[in-house]
């Protein structure tokens, strides 16, 4: 099956930060966040960790283009959310501009969130319609790290006006607060989500996205489905599967003209 005119895919991939702030744990700190996107050929793009890098989905620059996708690797996806409106137009936004952002991850959640909402405001300044953020941003990428850090996230729907269902997600409600601020499509990266399962009796912890439309609400929410894990004897180890519980769907949104479907997946 072929998903709309214009397929566009994003991968996120870990920051390199991120990586730093719990280098000690995994040993390494080489690694990248990207986004792949058509109108109508697709391309990846990779940004450095300096700072924001902005492209436009119709055949406009970008730093790096490299590894070409055929559009049959868009098709078969499922659609998690076909919501398509578009929020009151900012004179600032640039119709099919995205924006990618890779920034510094700390310790401190609070300092995380601060930076991701300066580089969110950077991008809305450039003109971003879509910005996509790294994965595991608001806290260090270690799996000691992750529990700590989990958040219980909001489901398909979910708006700001959902009160304490949002109040027990700080991540995700700033991200809906700046898509609706800003007038933007979010892909929120991700941060650690915490599910309770068993009647209360245990918890599961996933690597989960968060897709938000211009109005803040939450249109599509992908959990990573293929784990990273790897044991070299001798040498690195390093086992999400310690901690992480796998997602089992594929995740699609509607984001409408100029930017079409977006299918969401994290490596």
């Amino acid at each position: 099956m072929r998903i709309g005119s214009r397929p566009v895919a994003v991968a996120l991939g870990l920051s390199s930060s991120s990586l730093r702030a719990s280098a000690s744990a995994i040993g390494t700190t080489s690694s990248t966040t990207g986004a792949f996107f058509a109108r109508p050929r697709i391309f990846s793009a990779f940004i450095a960790p300096s700072g924001v890098s902005t492209s436009t989905s119709g055949g406009g620059s970008t730093s790096n283009c490299v590894r070409p996708y055929s559009l049959s690797q868009t098709r078969g996806l499922a659609m998690a959310s076909t919501s398509s409106s578009s929020s009151p137009a900012s004179s600032q936004v640039v119709p099919g501009r995205v924006a990618l952002l890779q920034f510094p991850v700390t310790e401190s959640k609070d300092t995380n969130h601060q930076t991701a909402s300066d580089y969110l405001a950077r991008a809305s300044a450039k003109g971003a319609q879509l910005c996509v953020l790294p994965e595991i941003w608001n806290g260090p990428y270690a799996t000691a790290a992750f529990p700590e850090y989990a958040e219980v996230l909001p489901d398909i729907g979910a708006t700001l006006a959902d009160g304490d269902a949002i109040d027990q997600s700080p991540s995700a409600k700033l991200l809906m607060e700046k898509a609706k601020g800003y007038g933007m499509w979010i892909v929120g990266g991700s941060v650690p989500e915490r599910v309770s399962v068993d009647d209360g009796k245990k918890d599961e912890i996933y690597n989960t996205c968060l897709c938000i439309n211009p109005q803040g609400t939450v249109v599509g929410k992908h959990r990573k489905v293929h784990l990273f894990d790897i044991d070299v004897p001798g040498g690195i180890r390093f086992m999400e599967s310690d901690t992480l519980s796998p997602g089992n769907t594929m995740t699609a949104f509607d984001a409408g003209e100029p930017l079409g479907m977006i299918g969401v997946g994290i490596w």
